[in-house]
């Protein structure tokens, strides 16, 4: 499967590194994961990976958890549950948004394809690539055992009463720190120095002269190459919608986001990175 992944600056050095997905492509993934036990359990049964079934319980608890925030949400105003969501917003606020980012490079992506303003360096774009993903896998593998180690302890708060915030908390960002170390070494994995990738990035800087006399940037794939770097004048012409200090305006990202189907929230995120 291929990912499309879109890289701009935002303000300043933040850049927002983003994936874009179509509602049809999000449908079709989430298709695949059971929605039941008895569903789970019988693709377990047919399976004779060990972690082909550790993947398919995850996805399945992923679901659940899902589903579970997706009541918290439309839970009347005033109401516990209500409560609960609105402290669920405040703690996912602080989410970095390269772990996002991270997440939604799934085991099942086999190539992707890098869209970025014409006007940058299509070596430096596939270094910040690689940048992130080196990062990212060594900070969520940190934060992943130190999310498992606290497990114990905070499951003791089961014999209260009430529900049980601190663990599944810390189960959540379990999770999506397993899941954005995965995406890390996938990504890292799928963008990182090959043979040819040297004369890929040469290639890509090579301009040929069209009709009007304008340069335009030739882009040559080697067969069976993992990424291809696709400058986009549109996402160039785009960034106009700002100035140098306070980087893109809201109706900017705003256009960006409708234009590659990427999420507004998590790029105003980028932006406001320190």
């Amino acid at each position: 499967m291929r990912a499309r992944l879109v890289v701009f600056p935002v303000k300043g050095r933040n850049w927002c590194f983003s994936r874009s997905i179509e509602p049809s492509v999000a449908e079709a993934a989430s298709a695949y994961a059971p929605n039941t036990l008895k569903e789970l359990w019988k693709n377990i049964s047919s399976s004779n990976s060990n972690a082909h079934n550790a993947e398919l319980v995850i996805d399945f608890v992923s679901n659940k958890m899902n589903r579970a925030w997706v009541g918290l949400e439309k839970a009347p105003e005033g109401t516990l549950k209500n409560k609960l969501h609105g402290l669920g917003l405040k703690l996912l606020s602080r989410v970095k948004p390269s772990e996002i980012f991270l997440k939604s490079i799934s085991k099942e992506v086999t190539d992707v394809e890098i869209i970025y303003p014409s006007s940058l360096n299509p070596r430096l774009v596939r270094r910040r690539l690689r940048h992130v993903a080196l990062s990212g896998s060594a900070i969520h593998k940190k934060y992943f055992y130190s999310s498992v180690s606290l497990l114990p302890l905070t499951s003791a708060f089961m014999v209260l009463p009430l529900p049980n915030i601190p663990f599944f908390w810390v189960l959540f960002r379990a999770y999506s720190h397993w899941r954005a170390l995965q995406g890390s070494e996938k990504l890292l994995e799928l963008v990182s120095d090959s043979p040819h990738a040297d004369n890929l990035d040469i290639r890509n800087r090579q301009t040929s002269e069209t009709e009007n006399g304008h340069s335009e940037h030739e882009i040559q794939k080697p067969q069976n190459f993992p990424w291809v770097l696709q400058p986009s004048k549109d996402l160039e012409k785009l960034l106009n919608y700002g100035d140098e200090n306070n980087g893109l305006s809201k109706c900017g990202i705003s256009n960006i986001c409708k234009t590659f189907h990427l999420n507004t929230n998590d790029v105003l995120r980028f932006k406001r990175m320190m």
